[in-house]
């Protein structure tokens, strides 16, 4: 079943790159305490993920920290070094943080892995938005399989003004 509202994310490790190259990053690291807008994408560079979703966020990043988030979190399946590349292509490098989840570990802990092997693309996750509070799931906002309609950063933001 599908994480849902008021639940909290499991433990898994992520990749990040740093500047001393690929480093772990744990859900704890990434959640504990903190409060963290967190949105995935099917693939880097796909199209709507390229034109659309990734420069929605890099767009609000200022209004999401004015709003008390710590951090903005961007997953997807792709390795760390093509998120890596990903976020210098965007302008998100410095402003999103990348968490690649490469075996897709974390989209199929929360229930929100999607099938793309007939593609040619393997296992990846679906286009979700969330707000998480000290690792708990506040805001989550999924999208059918090839939509893009209600995870993009104009509706958390407008979500996350109403819960206010």
């Amino acid at each position: 079943m599908p994480i849902q509202v008021g639940d909290k994310l499991p433990d898994v490790s992520f990749t990040t790159m740093t500047a001393d190259g690929p480093k772990p990053m744990t859900t704890a690291d990434v959640f504990a305490g903190k409060k963290v807008a967190l949105f995935a994408v099917p693939g880097a560079y796909t199209p709507t993920c390229h034109k659309a979703h990734m420069p929605g966020f890099v767009d609000r990043v200022a209004e999401l920290k004015a709003k008390g988030f710590d951090t903005i979190a961007c997953t997807s399946t792709n390795d760390v070094f093509v998120l890596a590349n990903w976020a210098e292509d965007t302008g998100a490098q410095g402003k999103i943080l990348m968490l690649a989840d490469g075996s897709a570990d974390f989209a199929k802990k929360i229930g929100l892995e999607l099938d793309l092997g007939a593609r040619g693309m393997g296992m990846r996750s679906q286009r979700y938005s969330m707000a998480v509070e000290n690792g708990v799931v506040t805001i989550l906002n999924t999208e059918a399989p090839g939509k893009f309609e209600t995870s993009g950063a104009d509706t958390l933001c407008s979500m996350i003004d109403r819960s206010l």
